[in-house]
């Protein structure tokens, strides 16, 4: 959100501290804005009085700033994707209204230990102390996997297929079964900015081989792009993670409800019919 909020993918960067007048008078808008968050995220309620008491049916849910397309897709028309349209369905079925926050990512799990909105999209492996959350069963798997070009005799089942490649990757994004061989060399690594990115250099650039994407995100953009037809992807994969609802303390009912729900539409063919919209 700007992708979820992934140990194992994103790389961290410190923040700036204010150290002169001309700074502070530039950062004034940025901490207005962080005041303007914190009043819009009033300590959400509990569901400490089960699920009976129709004051605390608000089920605050971080879309973060910018979306994660296709899970969270933030628009001028509302909020969509697939994480959104579960939760939605979900929430109603146990008599809750789902309302959007936006948390920037760095500061997502302190907010949600604070109390100040209710769940967020996470993997349980990309969490520093995941113990300190509740957890639901995942709502879709995170599948890391290999683009290549139709007609390129490439292919992956281990990794040393990808050696003497070139991948485009997402920059700033980390995989760990890979970083040994782009130290060594024996991978190329080709970073672009963003994942709409990727596809287009892919394309357009001989010198590269292949990329790495989340296995629906890709499946997204090359459907958003019109070029899904130039594309395979790998069966096999880099690296798979459960995607789920990371829920604040005291929503253990909560979760309970939730998975209940979860499963039965999973059964009845809900949860693939959700995702087939978005591949």
């Amino acid at each position: 959100m700007d992708g979820p909020e992934n140990k194992n993918t994103f790389i961290n960067h410190s923040e700036d501290s204010m150290s002169s007048p001309s700074i502070s008078f530039r950062l004034a808008p940025a901490v207005a804005g962080l005041l303007l968050l914190a009043s819009s995220l009033a300590p959400a309620n509990t569901p400490a009085a089960g699920l009976s008491d129709s004051e605390s049916r608000v089920f605050r849910f971080n879309v973060s700033p910018s979306g994660y397309p296709p899970y969270l897709i933030c628009g001028d028309n509302g909020t969509a994707g697939i994480m959104w349209e579960v939760v939605e369905t979900i929430a109603e079925h146990i008599g809750y209204r789902v309302e959007p926050v936006k948390v920037p990512r760095k500061r997502v799990d302190q907010l949600l230990l604070e109390g100040l909105f209710d769940g967020t999209p996470r993997a349980r492996e990309w969490t520093d102390n995941p113990d300190e959350f509740i957890f639901t069963d995942p709502v879709v798997d995170i599948e890391e996997v290999i683009f290549f070009p139709k007609d390129s005799a490439a292919k992956f089942r281990v990794v040393e297929d990808l050696f003497s490649l070139t991948l485009v990757t997402r920059l700033g994004y980390y995989f760990p079964a890979l970083e040994p061989h782009f130290r060594s060399g024996r991978i190329e690594r080709f970073n672009v900015p963003r994942d709409q990115d990727i596809f287009i250099y892919l394309l357009n650039n001989d010198e590269l081989d292949a990329a790495i994407a989340d296995r629906l995100v890709g499946q997204w953009l090359l459907m958003e792009q019109g070029i899904q037809d130039e594309f395979r992807a790998s069966s096999s994969i880099l690296s798979q993670s459960g995607f789920r609802l990371m829920l604040r303390p005291g929503w253990q009912e909560f979760a309970r409800a939730f998975n209940e729900k979860l499963a039965a539409m999973r059964a009845e063919g809900e949860i693939d019919a959700i995702l087939s919209k978005y591949r």
